[in-house]
């Protein structure tokens, strides 16, 4: 929670719109007013916003308020999966049975919604044979028809031949 909130003293306009702990307004108080509403609960006057004709201010708990932010937030950050991409790494001359294995392991990738980045990494002399490198890259994007799709065509960066497949929505 990076907003930074106004709290009782620190609130400087001469009338404020309020709203009450159980979210129904008040109506429009002078700030000592509210200030004395807010200490009669026990709790905070928040502002809410000062751009508002008057300002708006909340009576709340606001140590309750920034709890229930931050797992709001976090909550937010669990549900979002757009920014994991996983990555699958490949040779150029991979056995037929590991082969399989990742291709099993990148379709529950897929599945579960996370994009997946193919690599294809050159050792020695093998970049040499970029186009085997091609040839695993098309196979595995062949064989992930069904749960995803190619974002691009494969790019060469160094000694890694890569794509990224997205899952099928």
């Amino acid at each position: 929670m990076n907003k930074l909130y106004k709290l009782n003293q620190a609130i400087n306009f001469p009338e404020l719109r309020i709203i009450g702990p159980d979210e129904k307004q008040i109506g429009v108080l002078s700030r000592e007013e509210a200030l004395k509403k807010a200490a009669e609960l026990k709790m905070d006057l928040v502002l809410i916003t000062d751009k508002a004709k008057p300002p708006i201010a909340r009576i709340i708990d606001f140590n309750k308020f920034k709890y229930q932010q931050t797992r709001k937030d976090r909550q937010g950050k669990k549900k979002d999966k757009s920014g994991d991409q996983k990555e699958i790494r490949f040779t150029p001359f991979i056995a037929q049975g590991d082969f399989g294995t990742r291709i099993e392991r990148i379709k529950d990738l897929l599945k579960a919604g996370h994009k997946v980045k193919l690599t294809v990494k050159f050792t020695g002399r093998q970049i040499t044979r970029k186009d085997f490198g091609d040839a695993i890259l098309n196979r595995a994007t062949s064989a992930l028809a069904g749960v995803g799709t190619q974002e691009s065509q494969p790019k060469m960066q160094g000694k890694l031949l890569w794509v990224i497949v997205s899952p099928k929505r």
